[in-house]
């Protein structure tokens, strides 16, 4: 891991008070093409929006939202790890909305959150982890390199934020 960089673990006040620099990191990510399930146009109103409701669901503990802050430019990444499961299901988690900034990609980050989010899950006797994301990107790439499992593919799954089609890889991890 790059030691300049480090996690934090937000609370709802502190998304509410880092609002503007999410809304600016998943705004960049929805406009540079990622499939995270927002569409073009998208606007850091509509980011606000939705960081707001996950303040709303850090406080009530259904997630936990990790934070990458690097030396130079505060805060350049994000992950979920969603810890609301059905009752017959509390080893399990998903992991949500990996995002990093366009501007601090390839410098550890991604990996630095998943490695965090991980040691999370195990610190809440969380087993297994699931993801999906869409086939063929660069971060289904990512999570193989990072010792997740394919499963498989499901055909037509979601609309990439230009209105393409995309198939959606599924992944999981025991821990």
């Amino acid at each position: 891991m790059n030691t300049s960089l480090q996690i934090k673990n937000l609370t709802r006040d502190e998304i509410l008070t880092h609002i503007d620099v999410l809304a600016g990191i998943l705004e960049n990510c929805v406009n540079g093409g990622a499939s995270v399930s927002f569409m073009l146009p998208y606007s850091l109103d509509k980011a606000r929006i939705f960081w707001r409701g996950i303040a709303e669901s850090v406080a009530r503990g259904e997630r936990l939202v990790l934070v990458c802050v690097d030396a130079q430019d505060g805060i350049i990444g994000t992950v979920q790890l969603i810890t609301d499961q059905p009752e017959n299901q509390p080893h399990r988690a998903d992991v949500a909305k990996l995002l990093v900034h366009e501007k601090a990609r390839r410098k550890g980050a991604a990996m630095a959150l998943m490695e965090a989010l991980e040691a999370e899950a195990r610190a809440k006797d969380i087993s297994v982890l699931v993801l999906d994301t869409s086939t063929g990107s660069g971060a289904e790439t990512f999570y193989q390199r990072a010792g997740w499992q394919k499963v498989g593919e499901i055909p037509r799954y979601a609309l990439m934020p230009d209105g393409a089609m995309t198939a959606t890889s599924v992944f999981y991890k025991f821990l």
